[in-house]
């Protein structure tokens, strides 16, 4: 037996290494030893107490080459591997100096089952900067962006919890921060909505700080309530004014524009205002007509009038104007209709058209007995002889009955204009 297995020993060694030569030439023609190259974006930064005792912080420089992990291993292994297997890491406390700019801070790989050797990185040194680190306080701004929440509602009021946020982060950075908003989405809401967000940091040229810049901020989330109230279109507008005209005058009326406002208000405003006839008072002393003789008008915000817990809706102007009427003593205001008014001398050709739907009168009495003066018993006229096209003020030719006298001259505005044919519209 012993002499069958010496048998062609030499041959029998010589068989054995043929068979491993031809094994390896077919192992590494099938999957042969390469090298492949991963762009790596994320390099941990280990040991960052290290410069946080010092009050530093560290940013990434900007110029920093692509960092490429370079693996050897056969070609199967590789073709399983991606970026996100590969953990790179740079520790500071290996760092060349800290007292360079930028700081160069070794990076290494590792790869599960990949050999240390058979790993390479370039660049070898991630740069860093480093900078005193800073705490400062914001107020957080509440907005809806371009949501609406459903008809018959407005935004009240928008708050945030907390209402200031303490920011930490590099001198760079918290020095370019203008403002922090945080915003909630009420789109058909119809009631209050309250959602917990992360804040959004704007910068001083008004641009949103970018993902890179806010990873080196800590910036905690906050909760925004959005409460709604109830909208009221039909609220109206009651004005008084104060003092006392010039000797032999008196305020006949005082009137706004507009006389009627939209206001959105909470359960209970609402209630309370609807107990006030649904009416918002602008108080006497806003408007003074002391020593006036003639008609004035105030513009006045009417924000400044509504009682608490109302505002105006996103759509209504805060500027209400109070008219007041002086008159003479004794003296009234007629309206008369302009399709009343009597046109004279009308140009051939030619069509009238007047700017309001009627003219104001002021009319004083001259005996005491006499009755309210009637529109029937009034004549008014105008007179365009000479006029061509265009725009015009015309004075009114006002007849009134004995025991009246007009107050002032009266004037409306007229269009003159060209009597379109359908032939000339052809």
């Amino acid at each position: 037996m012993k002499e069958k297995l010496t048998n062609n020993l030499s041959l029998k060694i010589l068989s054995l290494l043929v068979a491993i030569l031809v094994w390896l030439l077919a192992i590494n023609i099938d999957n042969p030893i390469v090298k492949k190259t991963f762009i790596v974006t994320d390099v941990q930064l280990l040991n960052e107490a290290y410069i946080d005792a010092d009050g530093k912080m560290c940013m990434r420089n900007e110029e920093q080459e692509p960092i490429r992990v370079t693996i050897k291993a056969q070609r199967k292994v590789l073709d399983d591997l991606t970026s996100a297997d590969i953990r790179a890491a740079a520790d500071l406390q290996q760092a060349v100096s800290l007292d360079t700019n930028p700081v160069m801070v070794p990076i290494t790989a590792t790869v599960d089952n990949i050999a240390p050797g058979n790993i390479q990185v370039t660049p070898q040194n991630l740069s860093l900067h480093i900078e005193d680190k800073e705490t400062k306080e914001f107020v957080v701004t509440v907005t809806t962006k371009d949501t609406k929440p459903e008809r018959g509602y407005e935004i009240g009021n928008l708050v945030s919890s907390p209402e200031k946020i303490r920011i930490t982060g590099p001198t760079s950075l918290i020095n370019k921060i203008d403002k922090v908003t945080a915003s909630v989405d009420v789109s058909g809401a119809s009631s209050d909505v309250t959602r917990e967000t992360d804040v959004t940091v704007i910068d001083k040229n008004g641009e949103q700080f970018s993902s890179q810049d806010m990873s080196y901020l800590n910036v905690s989330k906050v909760y925004v309530t959005a409460r709604l109230w109830k909208v009221r279109t039909d609220v109206k507008i009651s004005a008084e004014c104060s003092g006392t005209p010039a000797d032999g005058y008196q305020v006949e009326s005082v009137t706004t524009t507009p006389n009627v406002i939209s206001v959105s208000g909470s359960d209970e405003a609402l209630h309370a205002l609807a107990e006030q006839n649904n009416t918002v008072w602008i108080p006497a002393e806003a408007i003074d007509i002391s020593g006036r003789d003639k008609d004035c008008e105030e513009k006045i915000n009417i924000s400044d009038y509504l009682p608490e817990g109302l505002k105006l809706t996103s759509d209504s102007s805060e500027d209400v104007f109070v008219h007041v009427n002086i008159l003479p003593e004794g003296s009234t205001v007629c309206e008369v209709p302009t399709k009343n008014i009597k046109v004279e001398n009308v140009p051939d050709g030619m069509q009238v058209a007047f700017d309001a739907a009627q003219v104001e009168l002021r009319v004083k009495k001259t005996k005491e007995d006499l009755g309210d003066l009637k529109e029937k018993n009034i004549k008014a006229s105008i007179d365009l002889k000479d006029k061509k096209e265009g725009t015009y003020e015309v004075v009114v030719d006002i007849e009134i009955p004995e025991g009246y006298e007009l107050v002032d001259e009266v004037k409306t505005q007229i269009e003159v204009s060209r009597i379109s044919k359908a032939e000339e519209n052809s």
